[in-house]
């Protein structure tokens, strides 16, 4: 597996996204081209679970209220407005990713496994009218070797856009269970399973699910919790280089952006 890695501040922790796409390695550890813990160890965390549309419920099976939205397109700046920033949820730190211009190049060889490569390069479809990317460390985890950070992509999306974005996952998630493989400019990778994960819920439509990879032999679980509010669509991402374990976007977080999205 090549990781194409970008250091984040003194912490030097590896993050696995976007400009820093963490394919596996293109072994013979399965996944074939479409099948039928707590804290993000040196990366991030997502996280509900599956099921669209205001007023569904929650992992626990409480109703979820559906928060008023004014469905505006964002600019780039005003997604920039309504990005946590350190200080609105204590023992975080919340920063812009560093290398953020710098995307992925993934293509799956499965037409259907699209959407989850256009995700892990940073750059989701369909294409949205704005992007911001920040991350958020816990800074009482500071200096230990698995501190959760967990890397947001604020997107906006023209009419229809954020509601296609969520689908589109929802459906490759479905299709691309027994895995896929991707090529990239550093060469072939593969993705041996993809999973529905289940999460609270927040905004007016979310969903979460675990991408397994593979990095020197070892599997990496990525973890993605989408969250929708009227065209605004936030991605939270997070990964476990230390171990096999699920890794866990803290709900607070979650639950503290969601409620900043108009």
């Amino acid at each position: 597996m090549r990781v194409r890695s970008t250091v984040v501040a003194a912490s030097a922790l590896v993050l696995c996204l976007a400009a820093t796409g963490c394919g596996p390695d293109d072994g013979g550890d399965g996944g074939s081209d479409k099948g039928s813990g707590k804290k993000a160890a040196a990366s991030q965390t997502p996280d509900p679970g599956s099921g669209a549309g205001a007023g569904a419920t929650t992992g626990a099976g409480s109703p979820s209220p559906t928060p008023p939205s004014s469905g505006r397109t964002l600019t780039e700046a005003e997604l920039a407005e309504v990005a946590l920033t350190t200080g609105e949820l204590p023992g975080y730190e919340i920063a812009p990713l560093e290398g953020a211009d710098e995307r992925g190049t993934e293509e799956s060889r499965d037409e259907d496994c699209r959407p989850l490569t256009a995700i892990i390069n940073g750059s989701p479809e369909p294409a949205p009218a704005a992007t911001v990317f920040r991350t958020a460390m816990d800074t009482t985890e500071e200096g230990e070797d698995d501190q959760t950070v967990v890397t947001e992509i604020l997107t906006s999306h023209p009419a229809g856009g954020a509601e296609e974005l969520l689908r589109s996952v929802r459906d490759a998630v479905r299709d691309c269970a027994g895995g896929f493989r991707t090529t990239s400019a550093d060469g072939p990778s593969t993705y041996t399973s993809v999973k529905t994960l289940p999460a609270p819920r927040a905004g007016q439509e979310s969903f979460a699910y675990q991408v397994t990879g593979s990095l020197s032999g070892e599997k990496v679980p990525l973890v993605f919790h989408l969250v929708r509010t009227g065209s605004t669509v936030v991605t939270f991402y997070a990964a476990n280089f230390l171990t096999a374990l699920t890794p866990e976007v803290p709900a607070a977080l979650v639950t503290a952006q969601a409620a900043k999205l108009p």
